[in-house]
């Protein structure tokens, strides 16, 4: 047996004693506030060394495998595992190795990774820079050489936090084996460092978001910071800051805090106190300086906390830890506007062009008729005020010419408002008398004016009341996230800049267009106005299903019971007609041409809104009050007929009659 750093068996040290262990993850530990203090990491070393030469061919394709024990007699909760291992032998790749815990849990070491490179002096570690399959230089491994430290680090094939939040407790078993027939080694120490949870924390987490991912120089952006305290977290944390202080490419707009307040002098958002699974927001909105084609990188970090973390140290700077978090764009030149779907339209289309319609400026409602699409009727609310300007028609809402997005002389409808607050917002719902199987429209000068405003568009439709979503597509003033546009640029009055794209790919009878702020504007915005320009809808598509169902009432021979299709049964048969569209059809008629083997018995026919309930009499012809009741039906040289005034979409009517086979 060669000098070791420990006697046989198993030894505990505390974490201070482990910075001997320099190369180590954990020996960054020195410089770690008291949160990372509090925890502590244990080791356990098993330095029995095997015969020379044992761990060979005999264990080729690991039939048995060799071991190494470390008794853990004390019980804790484990965060974290590593393990140590110096071993000699020949081409490393040979071997395969496992870490087993008390529990059962089994995890892989290393699958045979090494190639010819010789023995094994490093340590298996989750945190480590490159994983296994970098470790391809020789090692020192001999019975004098002394660990810790090991001479490498690496992260192991499989992860070992399959151990986190597992008991201590027990017997961990190193399990080594040689899985090819040729070349042997001899096992010398392993060292197990587990390192315990302690029992009063706050795990705090922190998450970035961008509002834009390639902004241009010029616009603005807004990153939202969420602070959480895990829900399995014992105790509250208290004192808790985070910095976000804005790097060089932007400039500070504004800040709003969920809890707690941010100074733009620092980048210190002081948070406070968090309880268990309680989380806090901050938005920040800033200018993007930086020149087209930078990297703009933005970070925070929790900063300070009153009370342990239990994975991560605030002001570390270190970036894998999850009280870090960053965002990067690249600004662009200028934004381009995006290319809007084809608007495809089978039955053909119908055009609302506000060049050939009326509004009377002011009014909030009104009732137009389409070809095809029939009512197209506007509701408009607004709990701000609507403003009167002559240049935009008068009174708001109105049809003008000015707002005009680049399409100039034409007509469109503004709404010129006065918000007072950036939660309030108008409400334009556009009803359809028969639901369009898709539409297309713009919406105008959606953008923003630093210290005035900052129009958001919010477009949702919806058939039978359930909601659809549309596609927009942006203008160069403004993103869209979802069924949102943001403005974050300034467009002028005559150009399309400001314009977005709404596509309705799919069935609609209502359209309903919501216009507010976003978080860009100030608390009490100014002036403002977006405008809606010519809408195209495209007319229904017919789409009926006629099925027809029969039963055997009676026969000669059996009767009622059990009937069989024979000459002199009578049979009932029903003929159900739906309307599977989204628009209601008018004057539909349906015929049935009676096979030859089938005799109509007169007076049978009834008819209703499906097989069961078709209980209303019909008369044989095609004349009478019965024609209409809603339904008629009529039987002429062999051939039934059915017809329907109207048929609204997703409803059906039946015809039932009866007759004798021959």
């Amino acid at each position: 047996m060669g000098p070791k750093t420990k006697p046989e068996g198993t030894v505990s040290v505390l974490l201070s004693r482990l910075c001997l262990q320099v190369l180590l993850t954990i020996c960054a530990l020195a410089g770690w506030s008291s949160s990372a203090m509090a925890q502590t990491v244990t080791r356990y070393t098993n330095t029995t060394d095997s015969a020379t030469n044992a761990i060979n061919e005999t264990n080729f394709l690991c039939p048995t495998v060799f071991t190494r024990s470390f008794t853990v007699g004390t019980s804790y909760t484990v965060s974290d595992v590593n393990i140590a291992v110096l071993m000699s032998h020949t081409w490393r790749a040979d071997i395969l190795m496992y870490l087993v815990s008390p529990g059962g849990t089994r995890v892989q070491l290393t699958n045979g990774q090494g190639a010819d490179a010789d023995n094994f002096n490093l340590t298996f570690d989750d945190e480590a820079a490159s994983a296994i399959t970098a470790y391809t230089a020789n090692s020192t491994a001999t019975s004098t050489t002394t660990v810790p430290p090991y001479s490498a680090s690496f992260r192991p094939t499989a992860a070992l936090t399959a151990f986190d939040g597992t008991n201590s407790a027990g017997n961990w078993v190193l399990e080594i084996c040689d899985n090819a027939n040729a070349d042997s080694g001899t096992f010398f120490q392993a060292d197990l460092y587990l390192t315990s949870s302690p029992t009063n924390y706050a795990d705090l987490s922190l998450a970035m978001s961008l509002s834009n991912a390639a902004p241009a120089t010029g616009s603005t952006v807004t990153y939202t910071l969420t602070i959480a305290n895990a829900a399995g977290s014992p105790n509250s944390a208290s004192g808790v800051v985070v910095r976000q202080a804005l790097p060089s490419g932007l400039s500070f707009v504004s800040a709003t805090a969920s809890l707690g307040s941010y100074n733009s002098a620092t980048g210190d958002w002081s948070v406070g106190a968090l309880a268990p699974n309680q989380n806090a927001t901050l938005t920040v909105t800033a200018t993007v300086t930086a020149a087209a084609g930078t990297s703009v990188v933005n970070s925070a970090e929790v900063t300070s906390s009153s009370i342990t973390d239990l994975d991560s140290t605030p002001n570390n700077a270190v970036t894998s830890e999850d009280d870090f978090a960053s965002t990067t764009f690249t600004a662009s030149s200028t934004r381009s506007a995006g290319t809007a779907p084809t608007l495809t339209c089978a039955a053909g289309s119908a055009l609302f062009d506000w060049d050939s319609q009326t509004w009377s400026a002011g009014s909030t409602s009104n009732n137009y008729t389409l070809t095809g699409i029939g009512a197209f009727n506007f509701a408009i609310t607004n709990p701000g005020t609507f403003l009167n300007n002559a240049t935009y028609g008068g009174q708001s809402p109105a049809r003008q010419t000015a707002n005009n997005g680049g399409f100039s002389g034409q007509n469109s409808l503004v709404q010129l408002v006065d918000m007072a607050n950036t939660s309030q917002v108008v409400t334009t719902t556009i009803t359809l008398g028969t639901a369009a199987q898709g539409a297309q429209f713009r919406i105008l000068d959606v953008d923003f004016a630093s210290g005035q405003f900052a129009d958001m568009a919010t477009v949702t439709g919806y058939l039978n009341g359930n909601a659809v979503s549309p596609t927009l597509t942006n203008g160069v003033t403004n993103y869209v996230l979802g069924n949102s546009a943001y403005g974050d640029g300034t467009s002028a009055d005559g150009s399309a800049n400001g314009n977005i794209v709404v596509t309705f790919n799919s069935p609609i009878d209502q359209i309903v267009v919501q216009y507010g702020n976003h978080s860009l504007a100030p608390s009490n915005p100014g002036q403002q106005a977006i405008t809606l320009h010519d809408f195209t809808l495209c007319r229904p598509v017919p789409n009926v299903s006629v099925t027809k169902v029969s039963s055997v009432l009676s026969d000669p021979v059996n009767g009622t019971t059990n009937p069989k299709a024979i000459p002199g049964a009578v049979m009932e048969y029903c003929i159900l007609i739906t309307n599977n569209g989204t628009a209601t059809l008018t004057s539909l008629a349906v015929s049935d041409t009676l096979p030859a083997n089938f005799t109509y018995a007169a007076g049978t026919m009834t008819s209703g809104s499906n097989c069961a309930s078709a209980t209303t009499a019909e008369d044989d012809n095609n004349a009478g009050a019965d024609e209409s009741d809603p339904h008629g039906a009529s039987i002429s040289a062999g051939v039934l007929g059915a017809t329907a005034s109207t048929l609204t979409a997703s409803s059906s009517f039946a015809l039932k009659f009866r007759g004798t086979v021959n």
